[in-house]
């Protein structure tokens, strides 16, 4: 008896430590899936779209953490008014930032982040002049059962002009385009007051501001 009952206890550490590590796997892949910054999927593309007249760009991936550190992502997380996420908008988070080019010159910036939706990750993509005035948004990934109305041009030119004095006066008054998913809507609007923080926090705050033409 004493015997059996051994053997059906190493049986049972066996399956739970076998459980624990599945369960450890699991849990690490998704901090290292969340943690990844947002990029173009296919730059070379996007870029020439959004400008046609570029001759390239460069790509800089800065994080919070190497810039500014933790006195830096208090500030942020201030300014966004929310907290922010632990794993996916830790500060070590890189963010890549593309620099379009016409020549030698940068005439523009691209920026992405991650945004949590109710169905799932969305990515917010942003080009802006020099400045940080938005001259383009669209959605590059978004889970929604309304998804077509929310990445309809209809919705996102509304935001072509706004910079981030606009959000942080209060969110820009643009309507929600959706039925039932305003959760995606608010996110959305988090999102893109975030992607002109982090712009200018980490890219445009480095570099001289250009007067607008």
């Amino acid at each position: 008896m004493k015997t059996g009952y051994s053997c059906c206890n190493s049986i049972s550490m066996v399956n739970k430590s076998a459980l624990c590590g599945l369960l450890l796997f699991i849990a690490s892949i998704g901090v290292a899936y969340a943690a990844v910054g947002c990029t173009l999927n296919d730059p070379d593309r996007d870029v020439k779209r959004l400008f046609p007249e570029s001759t390239g760009y460069r790509t800089d991936f800065l994080s919070i953490k190497e810039v500014g550190g933790n006195a830096l992502y208090e500030k942020i997380s201030a300014e966004l008014g929310d907290t922010l996420d632990p794993i996916y908008e830790s500060s070590d988070v890189p963010y890549s930032f593309y620099d379009v080019l016409k020549g030698k010159e940068v005439i523009a910036h691209i920026h992405g982040v991650n945004q949590k939706g109710k169905y799932g990750g969305m990515q917010l993509i942003i080009a802006t002049d020099l400045n940080g005035k938005i001259t383009a948004f669209f959605y590059q990934k978004m889970s929604s059962p309304e998804a077509g109305v929310f990445m309809n041009k209809q919705f996102t030119s509304k935001f072509v002009g706004l910079t981030l004095e606009d959000f942080l006066r209060g969110y820009p008054k643009i309507s929600d385009p959706s039925k039932s998913s305003e959760y995606d809507f608010r996110a959305t609007m988090r999102g893109l007051k975030k992607n002109l923080i982090l712009l200018k926090e980490l890219k445009l705050n480095k570099i001289a501001p250009v007067k607008p033409q």
